[in-house]
């Protein structure tokens, strides 16, 4: 088994404590009203979204997978920390026994925030990740981060 770690970074116009509560604590309900073309639902099989909680999250139609798994590892909301696994679902593709996600958002000096990802894929075997594959998962993560920006700016009321 190998690990690869690959972190990012996203700067955005929205403070913090708006983005980690928009994003994050209310995001099960929050994503899939906005992008329901990637995300069809989000259930919760154990706990209610506090550490060890288990969701299964089913993609809409205009994705290539059809549900995950996550496992709710922390969530600090004083320090705007999101961690979390995908345990179980086809985006593993039988090659990956898990990936966890670790999000942090910070106030950039604009008064914004820096959103940082580390993102850690544990594969099975000899398997080894391939650039691409990384690439395509970052630019979705984009593509959904910047789709909540655009709604926190046209509904500025909303938290």
């Amino acid at each position: 088994m190998g690990v690869f770690t690959y972190e990012s970074e996203i700067v955005t116009a929205i403070p913090p404590a708006k983005m980690f509560k928009a994003c994050i604590l209310d995001g099960d309900t929050l994503i899939p009203q906005i992008l329901p073309q990637a995300f069809k639902s989000v259930e919760y099989i154990e706990g209610n979204g506090e550490a060890g909680s288990i969701k299964k999250v089913t993609f809409g139609e205009g994705s290539q997978f059809k549900y995950v798994k996550q496992k709710v590892e922390a969530v600090d909301k004083d320090k705007f920390v999101y961690i979390y696994s995908v345990i179980e679902g086809d985006a593993l593709m039988d090659k990956l026994e898990k990936i966890s996600y670790e999000t942090k958002l910070e106030t950039s000096p604009d008064g914004g925030s820096v959103c940082k990802t580390t993102s850690k894929y544990y594969t099975i075997g000899e398997f080894e990740l391939k650039e691409e594959g990384i690439k395509a998962g970052k630019e979705k993560a984009l593509g959904m981060f910047k789709a909540i920006e655009a709604y926190l700016l046209a509904n500025p009321n909303t938290y």
